[in-house]
């Protein structure tokens, strides 16, 4: 971890929430890796001072699985990523310039999982894909306070709907074909409107669970559906249409289902359960796309 300061004591303390251990990180502060032998560190630091006396971040990076920055621009060489372990992760977070670049890094590793805080590369992380919704969960519940437990369900919807299938409209917003859960594809989109309706509820739900909502909600479709409403006319008509369909699902055949965008749009069909697909088409093909 390169980088000490509030934003990256406030990522490591998620990491350790999801069940990292301290005595994996190494972590660089503007005065070097920290290591129990410095006397300037705060009660936080010393729980994640590793290192081992004053090691380099190459040193650090050496068989490492995971980089993470949040500090200044162009401080990771290509080869520094070379030396990492296989399948590394890398987060390279500093703006505008992150820590390495997408293509120095990715044409150094074909191997790696990489993500900016940039709109112009893929895995952009951006913070538009969190706020918004945890205050909208814990507006509509009235909380008390934004307490772990809330952060945690909104960390854990995010992480469900990158697995979830990809919205045609987001697919033409990006000038993609068929976004997919991958090496290219590891969070959701900023402008995916499932998460609204996806991350509030997760959040207002948290809340309710941990004791500190005071307004509690008791009819969660209709909570759903009056935070879709506030997308617009489009979504409020298809949502009616859906409903309907979801009180009596019907038996749909759809031609042509080894065509990937047909088995796509009955995937969505069977998983919104608004109808049964069946498929028709070359079997062989359908069960290598299913996979």
């Amino acid at each position: 971890m390169n980088g000490a300061g509030a934003a990256a004591m406030a990522c490591v303390q998620l990491y350790v929430a999801l069940g990292a251990r301290f005595e994996n990180f190494v972590m660089f502060d503007r005065k070097g890796a920290l290591h129990k032998d410095r006397n300037d560190l705060d009660d936080i630091k010393k729980k994640f001072a590793n290192a081992k006396g004053e090691i380099t971040l190459e040193q650090a990076m050496k068989d490492a699985d995971v980089f993470i920055g949040l500090s200044a621009g162009n401080v990771v060489s290509p080869e520094m990523v070379k030396g990492m372990a296989k399948n590394p992760i890398v987060f390279a977070m500093a703006n505008p310039d992150p820590e390495i670049t997408w293509e120095d890094a990715t044409a150094a590793r074909k191997d790696i999982i990489m993500a900016t805080g940039r709109s112009d590369y893929p895995n952009q992380v951006n913070n538009v894909l969190g706020f918004p919704f945890i205050f909208r969960g814990a507006l509509d519940v009235r909380a008390t306070q934004i307490n772990e437990e809330m952060k945690m369900a909104a960390v854990k919807a995010l992480a469900e709907l990158t697995k979830s299938p990809v919205p045609d409209i987001v697919n033409l917003a990006y000038n993609e074909k068929n976004m997919a859960f991958g090496p290219n594809y590891i969070i959701p989109k900023p402008l995916d409107p499932r998460l609204l309706s996806t991350v509030a509820p997760a959040v207002a739900r948290a809340a309710m669970e941990s004791g500190v909502a005071q307004h509690p909600i008791s009819d969660w479709e209709a909570y759903e559906a009056d935070l879709n409403g506030r997308l617009g006319l489009d979504n409020q008509v298809m949502r009616v249409i859906g409903n309907k369909a979801r009180r009596d699902p019907k038996r749909i055949v759809f031609a042509e289902a080894d065509n990937i965008k047909i088995l796509k749009a009955a995937q969505i069909v069977h998983d919104e359960g608004i109808a049964y697909p069946i498929l028709l088409g070359d079997e062989g093909k359908i069960k290598k796309d299913c996979r």
